[in-house]
């Protein structure tokens, strides 16, 4: 049957009401005396205490807590913070116990110095920088149990730092070893490998020299399979852990012992390519290697190592394209064929890395592939992408082993590695192994402000023996060539007596001597104990200390015989969220991961791990796309968009940017878009009535609303969840009398987004009680089904029209309506209907003959 366009337009159809109209009318809201009104209300009635009610699960809400620098807050910062309270709101009306904490970790090299050039001692700093960060988080309505607040500085807090430390101690894990560092003579200081360009200081270009200093080390090596196998069935970003994986570096490979030409030394290496083993026609070590100046040509090599330690390891390792080096008068003796190679040293080699000597194999590494090219050097391919290929060089992926022997040409790489490490074991020259990237944690500091570490050492006579403290030798006034310090006999500090704390002095500028400002304090440094003289340990700990185990005091911050009790500790931990930014997803939480292990093991915690999701917050741009900074000049102070438009604007704004993981530029002129937001729901709540009823679009929309604002907030997508309840409010505020409940629902949705506006619309509405612990939205599956819906109409598959029908409109009813639309009569009139395709609630496409 042919069918026509005008035969089908007589059918009947459902019709649909007009849209409401639009009530312009908008109530006055007070942001000011609004947000200050419940921030203290919160505060006197201590709202977000965290405390347990039994049968009741638990959330731990987690930030990464921040350095309390002297700029204080920018707008970047809040985000992090506003999800986190998002998520602690949301879930307390969850009904779940809620732990939300937040506190400083204050100790740190700006506040030291700020301290040298001002003057100002950073204890004075630091609590200033306190004060302000504190009344910024509070301006922002942050639901945060501040009773829990903990600064790093803290006395008590710095007792238990050193009690894990004295711990790890105890356990083997902390010891000391000298280690060349970067100091600066000129500036009295060491340096960090990114304060030091080609051999200068990056502040006033002075030379730097690598010198050995002893410090002291946490073996984390020790957990570098239990750090490893703990990343498994972490919810972290996958970025995160690869990064995680990457660092600690897991390799498989072998040891190879190469003995010296007429001498009795082995040079003994690592490879994870031992299949390349036939291939090696050098050694290189570094220039600290012990047998560096042994080997003959003493004067150049002395003359090179010296131009090496005026290098940071960064430039020394970094791709430069000239390789630079110098033979030894020696060749080592491989150790399958025989066969004699000449000894380098090269500055590419570290020697606090691995064993600070590498077998060369040019033609399968890029690095000694160009130092081969500089010297001119011997190549010798030993394996190949096929047989008979004529690869590229350096070829440094997996292949077929070539020139390399019977029994070992021919075979695939994997199984070569397999053959050769035999046949070193074999030989007794090397065997199987697994190393790792990952390196023992230097954890002393030579800097006045962090932790004392909490160690001793005997002071001894010229003779030898204990100085006695009733002798002529008072080490506080005597010369340094009157006594000694036996570093070899370190004791800890009883625990009786922690906390160590610092001295107070204005004397923490650099000095002549790498040890640090605390070395020349002499009156704090050295007392007497029993009847002899002692030494502290004049070293600080870096600021990872107390990073690395916050998240646990929190949960009993007030307990003074125990860093965590094992109730608080089943009450609270582990961590259930913790958001921070990427800029940590390596030494941060790898450090507070092996701490934690750590404890673990001992038993003092009851979880290996202590984070459980991890997420981190995108980048706040500038307006003008680059990162805020103040040399920039494109920072924008928070308190300036709280003081123009509130705190709830704001977190709205910050919110809405886009998804949270996502790097945004900040634009100050959309906050007006979520302020007329906020006065929306305002408006909506302050005319909502009890006799007011759904209609079944109404009742429709709130139900779908209720449905994606809770599960948009469970994954995090508060963007998203925002968009909703603007739609929700835009069509509440359309209607002629808002329904009570429709309100009601809406400001216990908007609450975790816009707290003050969500407590005010509650109190609008009659409730006495705060809305921060009543209980969430409910919505029925059922009521999320749309009465109507919008179909798109085509023709021959180019969109033609819209229009609106029942959901469960039948097909000549929704292709009648389609014909009524001037934009698809005009391709259909008096044409032939071939085909018409309709899915309901979504398209009908008419076909027509051409």
């Amino acid at each position: 049957r042919v069918r026509t366009a005008s035969a089908l337009r007589a059918a009947p159809r459902r019709t649909v009401a007009a849209p409401r109209r639009l009530v312009a009318r908008r109530a006055a809201y007070d942001v000011a005396a609004v947000e200050a009104a419940w921030q203290k209300r919160w505060d006197e009635e201590k709202t977000f205490a965290a405390t347990r009610t039994a049968g009741k699960e638990k959330k731990y809400v987690l930030d990464m807590f921040p350095y309390p620098s002297g700029a204080g807050l920018h707008v970047g910062h809040p985000e992090g913070y506003t999800a986190t309270d998002i998520m602690a709101r949301y879930w307390r009306m969850r009904g779940f116990d809620v732990l939300h904490p937040m506190g400083w970790d204050a100790f740190g090299l700006p506040a030291e110095q700020h301290a040298i050039n001002t003057g100002t001692h950073p204890r004075d700093t630091t609590y200033k920088n306190i004060g302000t960060f504190k009344r910024q988080l509070r301006s922002l309505g942050l639901s945060y149990d501040w009773d829990r607040e903990l600064s790093t500085t803290d006395p008590e807090y710095v007792k238990w730092t050193q009690w894990i430390f004295l711990e790890l101690f105890e356990a083997g894990l902390a010891a000391q070893k000298e280690v060349p560092v970067n100091w600066c003579p000129a500036l009295g200081t060491v340096l960090a490998n990114e304060e030091v360009i080609d051999g200068l200081s990056e502040r006033g270009d002075h030379p730097v020299v690598r010198a050995p200093l002893r410090q002291w080390i946490l073996r984390i090596t020790e957990y570098a399979d239990k750090l490893l196998a703990g990343l498994d069935g972490l919810d972290w970003p996958a970025g995160t852990l690869r990064s995680q994986r990457e660092w600690i570096g897991r390799s498989e490979g072998a040891t190879v012992a190469f003995d010296v030409e007429g001498r009795s030394d082995k040079i003994e290496v690592f490879t994870t390519r031992p299949d390349t083993l036939m291939g090696a026609t050098y050694v290189v070590l570094a220039p600290e290697h012990p047998l560096a100046l042994e080997l003959g040509n003493a004067d150049e090599v002395k003359t090179y190592a010296d131009a090496a330690a005026r290098k940071s390891d960064m430039d020394r390792t970094a791709d430069a394209k000239t390789k630079t080096g110098v033979a030894t008068a020696s060749f080592a003796v491989h150790p399958l064929t025989g066969a004699t190679v000449p000894i380098w040293v090269a500055d590419y080699v570290l020697g606090a890395y691995g064993t600070g000597a590498v077998m060369a194999v040019p033609a399968h590494d890029v690095r000694d592939y160009a130092f081969a090219e500089a010297f001119d050097l011997p190549v010798k391919v030993v394996v190949r992408s096929a047989e008979g290929a004529d690869d590229a060089l350096p070829f440094c992926d997996a292949g077929l082993a070539v020139a390399s022997g019977d029994g070992v040409d021919g075979l695939a790489t994997a199984d070569a590695k397999a053959k050769v490490v035999s046949m070193l074991e074999a030989a007794g020259a090397g065997g199987g192994e697994v190393t790792y990237k990952l390196r023992d944690w230097v954890f002393s500091r030579q800097r006045y402000w962090g932790e004392p570490i909490p160690i001793t050492f005997p002071v001894l006579g010229t003779d030898g023996a204990p100085l006695a403290a009733d002798g002529a030798v008072d080490p506080r006034t005597a010369e340094a060539s009157e006594y000694e310090i036996d570093y070899a006999s370190p004791a800890a500090v009883p625990r009786d007596q922690l906390p160590l704390e610092l001295p107070d002095t204005d004397d923490y500028a650099p000095g002549d001597d790498p040890a640090g400002c605390l070395a020349r304090l002499r009156d704090w440094r050295f007392y007497q104990d029993d009847g002899l003289w002692r030494a502290r340990e004049t070293n600080t700990m870096p600021q990872w200390a107390g990073s690395c185990w916050y998240y646990l005091r929190y949960a009993d911050s007030g307990n003074g015989d125990a860093f965590l009790s094992p109730e608080n500790d089943d009450a609270w931990l582990p961590v259930d969220l913790y958001v921070g930014g990427a800029e940590h997803a390596v030494l941060h939480l790898l450090y507070a991961r092996f701490w934690h292990l750590f404890l673990y093991d001992q038993g003092h915690v009851k979880s290996p791990e202590p984070f459980a999701k991890l997420v981190h917050q995108g980048l706040i741009l500038g307006a003008d796309g680059e990162k805020m900074s103040k040399s920039r000049g494109n920072v924008v102070n928070p308190d300036d968009i709280i003081d123009e438009h509130g705190a709830d604007a704001l977190r709205l704004y910050e919110m809405f940017m886009g998804p949270l993981e996502a790097v945004k530029p900040w634009q100050t002129a959309q906050v007006a878009g979520v302020v007329r937001f906020r006065d929306r729901v305002y408006n909506v709540c302050s005319k909502a009535s009890a006799d007011a009823s759904f209609d079944d679009e109404t009742e429709t929309l709130l139900h779908k609303t209720m449905r994606k604002v809770s599960t948009d907030i469970d994954s995090l997508a508060f963007n998203t969840a925002i968009s909703q309840l603007m739609v929700l409010s835009k069509h509440l505020e359309s209607l002629d009398a808002v329904p009570l409940e429709a309100a009601e629902k809406l400001a216990l949705m908007v609450s975790p987004f816009a707290p003050h506006l969500g407590e005010e619309c509650w109190r609008t509405l009659g409730r006495a009680e705060s809305l921060a612990n009543a209980a969430w939205v409910e919505w029925d599956e059922a009521k999320c089904v749309e009465a109507t819906a919008t179909v798109a109409v085509q023709v021959n598959g180019k969109m033609r029209g819209k229009v609106q029908l029942a959901a469960d409109a039948a097909e000549a009813d929704a292709t009648a309506a389609a014909f009524e639309q001037p934009g698809v009569a005009k391709f259909t009139d008096g044409k032939e209907i071939k085909k018409v395709i309709y899915v309901p609630s979504k398209i009908l496409n008419i076909v027509v003959a051409k």
